[in-house]
């Protein structure tokens, strides 16, 4: 795992041009603290920081083809880099290292930007090709990893993570107003657009050519979706056995390291199910992690506890109070590069910095299974929906809602009324293609009366729900109602937040590669050909991976109701123990000064918070909300983190001056 970022069309001195490759590189050091490289040629500068995970001693990048006429830098694992290798030997390449870099940029030269649907991997690459004076940049499937870009006058500056971008010379980060109102009702903001003014990601499944003329993107992957009419897989035993084929060969192709492979347990189900297969392919010892919670309602150490012992791995846990979360908030946001509604990746960087702590650099997680299997909440509650719309006047129906959300008392215990008037939204639309998700968003999009009176003009007329709506109608017409709810599920949240925000950068943020066997691709085609009852028959969730592990799993795993991840947030903001820099984000003087919220309303929401023993989820968020995007301002707009010194600068391992 590696960190990369590079410019073209900079036309400057061969120093300022390394000078500048080394200060956007330091930036990044997190993703690659083994070892740096830069190539350097007319206009045209790459490098890399690298997490050396295999060929620990000759992957140092860039590297090249034998005739050097392209070079790359890669940040990522191809898995099946052994058996693409021996196919490129095959066809006449030589090779001068064991790498998976050197692997993909021979690829390139034999087939050019097609060489993509052979990887089976997670990646963001760069190539210079010499001959062309072309630039080629790519980006896995489903946006495991990050890969970010900007124009700055006539330079195209690309990087691993925005602050690296933030080190090319001209750039100066602005919060963009409609990018909030996007992570104010989605999470996220809307591919290719992120927080700041100017600045973009290469979408997921989306890889694009840069030259003297100016950029073009192409969609090489989208997620294959399956009308009723051509599903698949309809019966449970056949799904199950091709299931068991491909998430086993998923799996050992995520154990090929050269360093210590760990996983993360998390008592669920879907970290249980990976566990298993890895004891499976690999009876060996195996390190297992997992995260603990002082409060009650959020902790699911019994299970874990359980599953370790089952397993018989060597197991470590954390554990995470509010004050933990408070005082690591500020570098969290630094590295997610974005608003948050949640405090939940915040332990998920204490857990990437226990893992590290014991020397290890990779981890396999459950990530994917709750998208693809049907194991979120919104897709039950979307089929409750759905059944409830064909007799909106039926006093039991919205009563099903309240077994979805035991860990919200406004939810479980609310009466029929209040659960009509909470869940009725807009409950006969059941023709939208978005039907599932228009309650979520509505009520999240509430966050966004909190922006000062001037965002909230320079936003007005902007719909973000009714936008992605109108595109998403022709694409989803005639097909069920689960498939549009994942299609949605994994094109904005899963890569926009949860890859984001929750994997990538705080595993990363500690130097620690995460993987996910159920975002193998293959994986994700067979889970999108099943029937819908194969994923969630009635309410049961991830019925074919339940089933698939009778008596593989402990009983009170297999059969434990769903839980949702989630970590304290009012008890985390609202206390006297608060970090002075956290106060100051959110004292009125500060909000004045910043000018994205209205200050009369954050002190209103305060109020309120401190004074109520209950708050609703949505306060909660609008709080992290508030907080992050204060200190998303204050790191990337003011610039409030310190300037690069020279002394602090990476030391470069490999220099290619051409």
């Amino acid at each position: 795992m590696c960190g990369i970022a590079g410019f073209f069309q900079f036309n400057d001195t061969v120093d300022v041009k390394k000078h500048t490759l080394r200060k956007m590189l330091t930036r990044i050091r997190h993703r690659g603290p083994d070892q740096s490289g830069v190539y350097v040629s007319e206009g045209v500068g790459l490098g890399s920081v690298r997490l050396s995970i295999i060929d620990l001693s000759s992957g140092t990048m860039p590297l090249a083809t034998t005739d050097e006429s392209k070079w790359i830098v890669f940040n990522g694992e191809i898995f099946n880099y052994i058996e693409l290798r021996e196919e490129l030997v095959a066809k006449g390449h030589t090779f001068k290292t064991s790498s998976d870099t050197e692997v993909i940029v021979h690829l390139y030269e034999e087939y050019g930007p097609e060489f993509l649907q052979k990887l089976n991997g997670q990646f963001a690459i760069a190539i210079w090709d010499i001959n062309k004076r072309e630039l080629f940049l790519a980006r896995d499937r489903v946006g495991i990893r990050p890969l970010y870009y900007t124009e700055v006058d006539e330079s195209f500056v690309f990087g691993s993570e925005i602050k690296a971008i933030t080190e090319f010379p001209g750039v100066n980060p602005k919060i963009s107003p409609k990018a909030l109102a996007e992570y104010y009702t989605f999470w996220t903001s809307m591919s290719p657009n992120t927080a700041f003014e100017g600045i973009y990601e290469v979408p997921p499944g989306t890889y694009m050519k840069i030259d003297a003329n100016g950029h073009t993107s192409t969609k090489y992957w989208e997620l294959p979706i399956t009308k009723p009419e051509d599903y698949k897989y309809n019966n449970l035993e056949e799904a199950s056995a091709k299931f068991e084929e491909i998430f086993a060969d998923a799996v050992k192709l995520r154990l090929r390291a050269d360093v210590q492979v760990a996983a993360y347990l998390s008592g669920g189900i879907d970290s249980s199910v990976t566990t298993s297969f890895i004891k499976d392919i690999s009876p060996d010892n195996l390190r297992t992690f997992s995260l603990g919670f002082t409060e009650k309602d959020y902790d699911e150490s019994s299970f874990q506890n359980i599953a370790a012992k089952y397993f018989d791995t060597e197991h470590s846990s954390v554990m995470c109070g509010p004050q933990d979360i408070s005082k690591n908030f500020k570098s969290v946001i630094w590295h997610s590069e974005a608003p948050l509604l949640r405090t939940a990746p915040t332990p998920m960087s204490l857990l990437a910095k226990s893992v590290r702590d014991e020397n290890i650099k990779v981890v396999i997680t459950g990530e994917g299974a709750d998208e693809l299997l049907g194991g979120y909440n919104i897709f039950k509650e979307a089929k409750i929906r759905h059944f409830w719309s064909k007799d909106p006047d039926s006093k039991y129906r919205p009563l099903l809602l309240k077994g979805l959300y035991p860990y919200l008392p406004q939810i479980s215990k609310a009466k029929g009324s209040m659960l009509k008037m909470f869940f009725g939204y807009k409950l006969n639309e059941t023709k939208s293609p978005i039907y599932s998700h228009l309650l979520r968003w509505n009520n999240t999009s509430r966050i966004k009366n909190y922006l000062s009176q001037s965002n909230r003009e320079k936003i007005k007329g902007y719909d973000p729900v009714a936008d992605f709506e109108k595109k998403l109608e022709p694409k989803l017409e005639g097909y069920d109602y689960l498939t549009k709810a994942q299609f949605i599920e994994l094109n904005i949240f899963m890569s926009g937040y949860l890859l984001s925000s929750q994997g990538d950068r705080m595993g990363m943020a500690n130097s620690i590669e995460g993987r996910y066997p159920f975002l193998d691709h293959r994986v994700i085609e067979f889970a999108m050909s099943l029937n819908p009852d194969l994923k969630l028959n009635g309410l049961n969730e991830k019925y074919l991976l339940k089933k698939m592990m009778k008596g593989r799993l402990p009983e009170p795993i297999l059969n434990r109701p769903k839980q949702a991840y989630r970590a304290p947030i009012r008890s985390t903001f609202i206390s006297d123990d608060l970090p002075e820099y956290l106060k100051t984000m959110l004292s009125e003087e500060t909000i004045k000064e910043f000018g994205i919220f209205n200050p009369d309303h954050v002190t209103s929401l305060l109020g309120k918070m401190k004074k109520s023993g209950h708050v609703s989820e949505i306060d909660n968020m609008a709080l992290t909300a508030v907080l992050s995007t204060q200190i998303l301002h204050d790191l990337f707009v003011n610039k409030s983190m310190p300037e690069l010194q020279e002394n602090e600068l990476v030391q470069l391992d490999k220099e290619i001056i051409s």
